[in-house]
């Protein structure tokens, strides 16, 4: 009555709660199992039942070490026969929760107290009516003692898996056994005598058995025996994820899997649909209740659960699959492996069975077993493919050839993408394989040639509209996914992948292919007169949207393989290169002249979209070909006749700037900023500032200030046109570079830029308003884009720049205090001040320098800091990051120049923003403040540690001299604060930031760390191992201990380890001697790595076992 109350949809929740506390308290009391195993045997309510088995549970799991000798004997004798008689009439997941019970039982009493565990369930296994159910049990004993989800010692966890081990021949030879007779007796009715193609005739050597190359039905199967084999598949799944590959695991055992995994290739045939019975983990049509088949013989499996086989039958292949550790011995049993699955992917890829093309009977087949097919693929292709592909007896060719016809045929566009994957894989290997051996290169590449040519045809028709207009258009290009890529920008740059790595196998074929395909470049040209296009017609719209979306895709394919033309390679290539690049020059070119945004159609809404793209793809394309460019310009210099390079710039730039223009698209007009951008920073020609088209550009942005361009073009203008004046013209002597009229013009330009910025009133005039802001904001994001793409340039660079804004710097510190309270434009000035200190630190000398940072520090209060950084997420607590950085970049510039500021600094950070964040979430100001304290101490360590070379030298801690003590043990404390809370990306951060000071400084040899804070670490990482709190980190944190216990590892065995110990609640003397006594004292990482795994995992086992003792219990 309870349950039924608990579970009802009326009953609220505190009188929930009442009824939790009462079942709580009874299944406390000694001896309640003995009422619930009577209501387990006589109650048919549902939720009686698993609220019993859970109490079962729970005392196995967690109190069987205070149970009674007798009790435990009882149970394990009452529990099983309760199984065995009741199991046909109990719900399959009370079933399960029962076997669970008995396996937990096994796992803590097997087989000292409880011999007949594993022979009582391989007897279940073998009786031709119990047999589901002993393929239950066997498979949760494989996941139950292999890998426990309770903690159990580590010498019982190696001592169950041995006993696994032992018992696998048994257990493999059984499976083998129920899957081999299921066969013979449902596969007889298929097998013909010689000479017929379905006989088993082997006398063919060195060819596959005509078992595998059967064409005829696969075996049809009555529906309990299609329950049986699933079961026997699900536990070979499991046993086949942690046995190591042996002969255990017979040809027999893989050829009767691979008769199931032939389920998987059968196409559908109409049938009656099977009634629905009880089921576990089986698919609902199989049986999964033992005994409860009888009476049912005569029905066959259906198609779906038919597939289901095939898809359980390919999951035991790729866990042998995935093994990448492959004894010599076992190869030929993989090749056997290949073999066979050669076959099913022959059947999967043959056209002429019941005239289904390959496509529609991959469409058909399940898709489940599709996917499980493609991994296997990728699993052969990534893994083994290096062990089989010299083999003579595997027909590698043949294998690629069918590769193909099956990626070309998928159904669904996420199977084609997962195969081409598989391509990428493959032609990593080859590319890796051809770098390895160059002397026979041709050899190698002639063997795959004409399949790598096919591939790139086929990769490439599959990216055409004309060719695959239906399918192409189901590919969504709007939203966008984590990668900031639509559906179809994913698949496009998937395939344009595999185009480039083909590329860089076969050059000159890839280069032939791709211009053949160029003919579609002329498509539009004939159709547009007097800018405006001149067909109406629907089926003349379709074709030309197609031709547009191919050229899209074309010039994007054209782009991608940029890279293949520079380099080493620059000259041998520089014919076909430069044709690549005139060509794109004269489609910019085109579009340009003819405006091609602003044409008049029938149908804008379809094709102005793309017309659009393609002019934006072609000054993409051509950005791309910068860095050829830039290496075209360098041999230029070298020679008299620049013409050619010449004519090429100024053609992309006469057909890039009018489109810099407020009334072009948006689209459009960032394309050709981004190629102004590259042409100014990547190629940087001598003449480019002084072509007509460019000086256009200077008066549209000091001239025309009311038609601004949108925020993001105006930047990118702004970048290009300063750096044509500040960076270094490439192969030109420093007295040829133009340095004092280039300044001129820069300081020119900047003034322009920031005129309305600097004619704002100064403080105490200045009264902010919103027009006021936007004007700041705007402008600091320009200048702040300015100094970042100078940060990397040459000194002179850096110092006209400096020259040009120092106004404005000066400008926005006067500004910045009336702004403190208004963190949006605070966040800009700061980004704007860590820009400079990261790019122009040096030019604006230590004085100003100074005189900024104090400024910060004296407007940053605590109760400012507490306002900031309590806006979790806000633009407050972001500008305390940016604070932090700007001091981060300061602590870390060498030499004494910034050393007077690190007390104030230091101050700053324990004093204000520690303790602000201590005890909070504040996951991003904590991450901005750990790493300036880092930085503090790495880049200022003799701040801290005044050690002479020598005594550094001879790593003596005697001669120590230590200064600012407090302030270091202050920071130690902080991190070792961070270690006992549960930011996992914090504790990672500064674990290693602790490991960076003791591999670069020795901390943890330093005569202070090692006397007051060692073993205070060592024990607060242990207990943060013992809590489980941050076990993705185990690795990081054992590591780190093991280097900590390495500055003296006698005193961590002999002195720390029995300390922690004695200090560890819930366990007994005898106990803490074993735990010491397990730890071997080893002095290598692996061992001692393993010692502590050991000694926390029983630590918890013991902790868990004392803890389940009655009380009054005599410990001996």
């Amino acid at each position: 009555i309870l349950m039924t109350e608990f579970f009802h949809s009326c009953t609220t929740n505190d009188r929930k709660r009442e009824i939790e506390e009462l079942l709580n308290s009874f299944a406390g009391q000694p001896g309640s199992w003995r009422h619930c195993f009577y209501f387990l045997s006589n109650s048919r309510n549902e939720y009686v039942m698993m609220y019993s088995l859970t109490v079962f549970e729970n005392l196995v799991n967690k109190m069987w070490v205070g149970v009674a000798s007798e009790d435990k004997a009882e149970l394990r004798s009452c529990l099983p026969k309760l199984l065995l008689s009741q199991h046909a009439q109990l719900p399959f997941f009370i079933r399960n929760k029962l076997c669970k019970v008995i396996v937990d039982i096994g796992r803590q009493d097997w087989p000292m107290f409880y011999q007949e565990f594993f022979s009582n369930t391989l007897q279940l296994v073998q009786s031709p009516s119990l047999a589901p159910l002993g393929l239950v049990l066997l498979k949760m004993t494989s996941e139950e003692l292999v890998c426990p989800r309770e903690d159990l010692s580590v010498a019982r966890k190696e001592e169950l898996k041995k006993l696994l081990l032992e018992q696998i021949p048994t257990v493999l030879n059984l499976l083998t056994g129920i899957l081999e007779t299921i066969w013979d007796k449902h596969s007889v009715t298929v097998t013909t005598p010689p000479p017929s193609p379905t006989s088993r005739d082997t006398s063919k050597p060195h060819s596959l058995p005509s078992l595998y190359l059967n064409n005829g039905p696969a075996a049809g199967l009555e529906l309990e025996s299609g329950t049986l084999c699933l079961l026997a598949l699900e536990c070979l799944a499991h046993l086949f994820s942690w046995i190591p590959l042996s002969s255990s695991i017979t040809p027999a055992l893989l050829a009767s899997i691979f008769h199931f995994a032939r389920f998987g290739c059968q196409l559908p045939v109409k049938a009656k649909h099977l009634p629905t019975s009880n089921g576990d983990s089986a698919p609902s049509n199989f049986l999964a209740n033992g005994s409860e088949g009888q009476g049912r013989t005569g029905q066959m499996v259906g198609h779906a659960d038919r597939a289901r086989l095939g898809v359980m039958a390919m999951s035991c292949i790729n866990e042998l699959m995935c093994k990448n550790c492959v004894p010599l011995d076992f190869e030929e049993f993989l090749l056997r492996m290949f073999q066979q699955t050669f076959y099913l992917l022959q059947r999967l890829t043959n056209s002429h069975i019941n005239t289904h093309t390959v496509k529609n009977r991959l469409q058909e087949l399940d898709e489940s077993y599709v996917e499980k097919f493609t991994d296997f693929l990728r699993l052969f292709v990534s893994v083994h493919l290096r062990r089989i592909e010299s083999n003579d007896r595997f027909p590698l060719v043949e294998f690629l050839a069918l590769l193909f016809k099956y990626t070309f045929n998928q159904p669904t566009h996420e199977g084609y993408l997962s195969c081409l994957e598989i391509w990428s894989i493959f032609l990593d290997y080859l590319t890796t394989k051809i770098r390895s051996r160059l002397a026979d290169r041709d050899s190698v590449l002639n063997r795959y040639k004409d399949a790598l040519v096919l591939l790139l045809r086929e990769v490439l028709n599959r990216i055409q509209f004309r060719l695959n207009q239906s399918q192409l258009e189901e590919l969504d290009d709007e939203t966008l996914d984590d990668d900031q890529q639509t559906e179809w920008q994913r698949y496009l740059r998937q395939s344009l992948e595999v185009v480039a790595k083909v590329m860089e196998l076969l050059p000159s074929q890839t280069f032939s292919i791709l211009v053949s395909l160029s003919a579609c470049v002329c498509v539009w040209a004939c159709l547009l007169g007097d800018r405006r296009l001149n067909i109406t017609a629907e089926a003349d719209c379709r074709r030309l949207h197609c031709a547009l979306r191919d050229l899209s895709s074309l010039l994007q394919s054209v782009g991608r393989l940029a890279e293949f033309f520079t380099g080493d390679v620059f000259t041998a290539r520089f014919t076909d290169a430069r044709a690549i690049v005139q060509r794109l020059v004269e489609v910019t070119c085109y579009g340009s002249q003819i405006s091609l945004y602003d044409v008049e159609m029938a149908v804008p809404s379809v094709l102005k979209p793309d017309l659009i793209d393609v002019h934006a793809q072609s000054l993409a394309a051509l950005q791309a070909y910068s860095h050829w460019l830039a290496q075209f310009c360098s041999e230029v210099q070298r020679q008299q006749d620049q013409t050619q390079f010449v004519d090429l710039i100024t053609s992309s730039m006469a057909a890039t700037t009018p489109l810099i223009n407020a009334k072009v698209p948006e689209k459009l007009l960032l394309s050709a900023c981004h190629l102004l951008v590259s042409m100014a920073t990547t190629v940087r020609p001598v003449f480019l500032v002084s072509l007509p088209a460019v000086q256009n550009v200077f008066n549209l942005i000091t001239e025309n200030q009311n038609h601004r361009l949108p925020q993001e073009a105006y930047v990118l203008v702004c970048r290009a046109l300063s750096n044509m004046l500040l960076l270094p013209w490439p192969s030109l002597p420093e007295a040829e570079q133009q340095w004092p009229s280039r300044s001129t013009s820069h300081a020119r330009l900047i003034s322009t830029i920031t005129h309305q910025y600097r004619l704002q009133p100064r403080p105490p005039n200045h009264h902010p308003n919103s027009e006021c802001k936007v004007v700041l904001q705007q402008t600091l994001c320009v200048l702040r884009d300015l100094v970042d793409s100078i940060s990397g340039e040459a000194t002179k660079s850096r110092q006209i720049c400096y020259q040009s804004l120092q106004e404005s710097v000066q400008v926005t510190l006067a500004l910045f205090r009336l702004y403190i309270q208004q963190p949006d434009v605070t966040d800009e000035v700061l980004s704007f001040f860590l820009a400079l200190f990261q790019a122009l630190r040096v030019q604006m000398g230590v004085a100003f320098t100074e005189q900024i940072i104090q400024t910060f520090l004296s407007m940053f209060t605590r109760e400012q800091l507490a306002i900031s950084i309590l806006q979790e997420g806000s633009s407050g607590s972001k500008v305390v990051q940016k604070f932090l950085k700007i001091l981060q970049v300061v602590v870390q510039e060498p030499g004494q120049t910034f050393k007077p500021m690190l007390p104030s600094i230091l101050s700053l950070c324990m004093e204000q923003v520690y303790p602000i964040v201590a005890e909070r979430s504040c996951p991003d100001v904590k991450t901005e403040m750990f790493e300036l304290l880092f930085q503090i101490l790495h880049h200022n360590w003799r701040f801290f540690f005044k050690t002479s070379v020598l005594s550094s030298v001879q790593r003596s801690g005697a001669e120590e001299h230590m200064e600012n003590q407090a302030q270091f043990i202050a920071a130690m404390q902080a991190f070792g604060q961070s270690f006992l809370q549960p930011d996992i990306h914090i504790f990672k951060q500064n674990l290693s930031y602790l490991e960076i000071l003791n591999t670069k400084h020795k901390l943890y040899h330093r005569k202070l760390f090692r006397s007051s804070m060692l073993f205070h670490f060592i024990n607060v990482l242990l207990q943060v191992l013992l809590h489980k709190s941050h076990d993705l980190l185990q690795d990081d944190i054992t590591l780190a201990l093991y280097n900590m216990a390495a500055v003296d590892f006698p005193a961590f065995y002999s002195s720390f380890l029995p300390e922690f110990l004695s200090g560890c609640q819930g366990i007994d003397p005898h106990q803490r001697t074993t735990l010491t006594r397990n730890f071997t004292p080893e002095r290598d990482l692996p061992s001692f790595s393993q010692g502590v795994y050991r000694l926390v995992n029983d630590l918890r086992f013991y902790r868990l076992c004392n803890g389940s003792l009655p009380p009054g219990t005599l410990k001996l």
